[in-house]
């Protein structure tokens, strides 16, 4: 166990990892903030962590419970009716419809589209993170894949 062995885990998973993170979150800053803390929390822990079987697993569930814990803070905000941050212009319409929709999904789907697309995990990969069946598995991707192309207005492949 070394600095190097870190140096080299991160380089490996952390472009990864972001996207999971941005899957989960929806923006850039916060995707940003959940994947250092993430990696915070490795380099504290590594001398266990990497002897873990997939140590990259074990960032995926810590950045989940942080996104988890952004999106309960976030919704506090909102019911106090806070003034947010300031706003910046989106980087493109279509990435932020698809973003504001995936915001509409339970965690669960949400989860499992972004392990899925954005990892190209296989299924059994997923269900064997998260200690669920394959087929729930593939029913909440079969279920985010519907309740998305509702909240975009596709119906055609709803149903």
């Amino acid at each position: 166990m070394t600095v190097s062995d870190f140096e080299a885990f991160y380089r490996g998973t952390a472009p990864r990892l972001m996207r999971f993170a941005y899957g989960l979150t929806g923006g850039l800053a916060e995707a940003q903030d959940l994947t250092q803390e993430a990696y915070a929390r490795a380099w504290q822990r590594w001398a266990t962590l990497h002897r873990y079987d997939n140590p990259e697993a074990w960032l995926r569930l810590v950045v989940t419970r942080l996104a988890t814990d952004w999106w309960r803070r976030l919704a506090v905000r909102r019911s106090a009716d806070l003034p947010g941050p300031g706003s910046v212009p989106p980087p493109d319409e279509e990435l932020m419809t698809l973003v504001a929709a995936l915001r509409t999904l339970p965690i669960d789907q949400r989860r499992v589209l972004a392990m899925h697309y954005l990892l190209d995990q296989p299924v059994a990969e997923i269900a064997t993170e998260l200690a669920v069946p394959a087929n729930t598995v593939k029913s909440w991707l079969a279920r985010g894949r519907a309740n998305l192309a509702a909240a975009l207005g596709d119906r055609s492949h709803v149903g």
